[in-house]
């Protein structure tokens, strides 16, 4: 029985280009050998989710997510709760687009990132779980998480990532740290912090030096938590950042690796949590790592092998090798 494909798309996304891509991007599909079909997502709340989750349901065996990172996490939710998950692939339409950055998946032309598909790459990638709803990439809660959902989408369209710099130069002199109280697998910090940020990936907000040695599969949250809300060690800490990530050891910061975390705030103040970028609700939150929980297309020769677990590098190292023994072979036929 051939193989369905399901191609997921936002029509508003990517300055509404995404509409004039579907006919190549299922040819692309049809290449790939699948029976490709495609649904223009709606208005309606998790429009995205709802149809994920049905063909998830209707055993469809990939999915392929057109949008902004907010498309691709409501794919996620669709098919993340479920038993039977199809495969993923993305096709990046967005303004930061960190989940394709980390993939090494073209950000510049939809059919591009559709031939991912074509060599047939794919990671088991960890998927987050808060409370009771999921995300890819990164969670969070604190000052600097809001600037996500804080800058208008027109000014994300126009301006792109500058949108956030300049969002967060409006936001800095109104910081006020939040007094936390955050579990972590190797110990538990109460006080004041501005953020505490949890990664999936070593891209975010458009920059790979926040999270640097983040792991795409090895079952562990990259946790960053800024104990400062000094604006100027803060800026001093972005320096830091854009500088090769040295602001992991720096003494205002709590950098480490763990499965799950528990975040409330001590004196019931309200803590609005950060999810790929979009409102998720309010603390308190409990975040659980699902190690490799979704499989995804990704060019996984371009992804440096530090972002990968070792049984993940050699398996791919063994794929790649029976490839190139079959091509061999049907060469020597």
């Amino acid at each position: 029985m051939r193989m369905r494909a399901r191609l997921i798309y936002n029509p508003t996304s990517g300055h509404e280009t995404m509409p004039r891509n579907v006919g190549e991007i299922l040819n692309v599909l049809e290449r790939a050998g699948y029976e490709a079909s495609a649904f223009q997502t709606t208005p309606e709340p998790m429009s995205a989710a709802k149809e994920a989750r049905r063909c998830a349901r209707d055993g469809f065996d990939l999915v392929l997510a057109a949008g902004g990172d907010g498309t691709i996490n409501e794919v996620v939710n669709g098919i993340a709760p479920l038993k039977h998950r199809p495969k993923m692939g993305i096709i990046p339409a967005g303004t930061t687009n960190d989940y394709a950055r980390a993939l090494r998946i073209p950000r510049e032309d939809p059919v591009e990132a559709a031939k991912v598909i074509l060599k047939k790459q794919t990671i088991k990638m960890d998927i987050g779980k808060a409370n009771d709803n999921y995300f890819m990439n990164i969670a969070g809660g604190g000052f600097m998480t809001e600037l996500t959902y804080d800058v208008p989408s027109e000014f994300k369209s126009v301006l792109g990532y500058l949108a956030y710099v300049l969002k967060g130069a409006e936001m800095l002199p109104r910081i006020r740290p939040i007094d936390m109280h955050i579990e972590y697998d190797d110990g538990i910090y109460e006080g004041p912090a501005s953020m505490f940020l949890l990664g999936l990936t070593n891209s975010v907000g458009g920059m790979e030096s926040i999270a640097p040695d983040a792991s795409l599969d090895d079952g562990n949250f990259a946790m960053i938590l800024v104990k400062t809300g000094n604006p100027a060690e803060i800026i001093k800490l972005m320096t830091m950042v854009l500088n090769g990530g040295r602001h992991i050891n720096n003494p205002n910061i709590i950098y480490t690796k763990t499965r799950k975390v528990v975040a409330k705030t001590v004196h019931g103040d309200e803590m609005k949590i950060n999810l790929d970028g979009e409102f998720g609700g309010l603390a308190p939150m409990t975040f659980i790592n699902l190690r490799q929980h979704i499989e995804m297309f990704a060019n996984v020769d371009e992804i440096p092998k530090t972002a990968l677990s070792p049984a993940t590098v050699e398996q791919f190292a063994d794929q790649q090798k029976n490839a190139a023994d079959g091509d061999d072979t049907a060469t020597t036929k």
